[in-house]
């Protein structure tokens, strides 16, 4: 006999869950697939949709091989102008190749006090054809118009040196307006190739 209810029985049986228990998940919004892009943009699906949401980043690659910096932005005009203010924290964890050194610290050099400058989430990703980044960022509540919005990074990437790295950030941006856009780019240089999805949590 099918299940639809639950119970301590085993999940497989489980058919269905009851109206007062939500299911929850992540709803794809868009998708943007970089090649040779100066910048990518999400100008819509940012909205009081969902409480959440979530950027996944895959296999991002620079155009240079110079230690650039992947940065991102806010805006709360549809994209007119990147410039929110935010105050963040930044540090890192690395591994050599060689395994010569290893190192976790904080970074003061990349961190934001009140500022309206794009925020690095990736330092010195190597522009070798093997090397890339691949991460998330969540944004918490960006239609608050009560609160500042919150958001949180992990960036796993290979330095141009051919270093294990890790950035992690986190803060929020300044504002009690709406934030409905979000733009990445990388510090000089485009964007070669890369895939940034944009999910809804529920």
């Amino acid at each position: 006999m099918a299940l639809n209810f639950a119970n301590n029985n085993s999940l497989s049986a489980i058919t269905s869950l009851p109206a007062s228990i939500s299911g929850g998940g992540m709803t794809l919004i868009s998708t943007q697939t970089a090649s040779s892009s100066s910048t990518i943009s999400f100008t819509s699906g940012i909205d009081s949709t969902y409480d959440e949401y979530v950027f996944k980043l895959y296999n991002i690659h620079p155009s240079s091989d110079s230690d650039v910096q992947l940065q991102f932005n806010g805006s709360v005009d549809t994209g007119s102008n990147y410039n929110v203010t935010k105050t963040t924290t930044h540090f890192s964890a690395y591994h050599y190749e060689s395994d010569a050194y290893t190192g976790l610290g904080y970074n003061t050099a990349y961190d934001l006090a009140q500022s309206t400058a794009f925020q690095v989430i990736s330092t010195n990703i190597g522009g070798d054809n093997d090397q890339c980044g691949s991460g998330y960022i969540h944004l918490f509540n960006p239609s608050s118009t009560t609160f500042v919005k919150h958001f949180i990074s992990n960036v796993s990437f290979v330095q141009s040196d051919n270093v294990a790295r890790i950035d992690c950030v986190a803060g929020y941006f300044n504002t009690q307006s709406v934030l409905d856009s979000i733009q990445f780019k990388f510090s000089s240089g485009n964007i070669d190739s890369g895939v940034i999805k944009l999910y809804g949590i529920s």
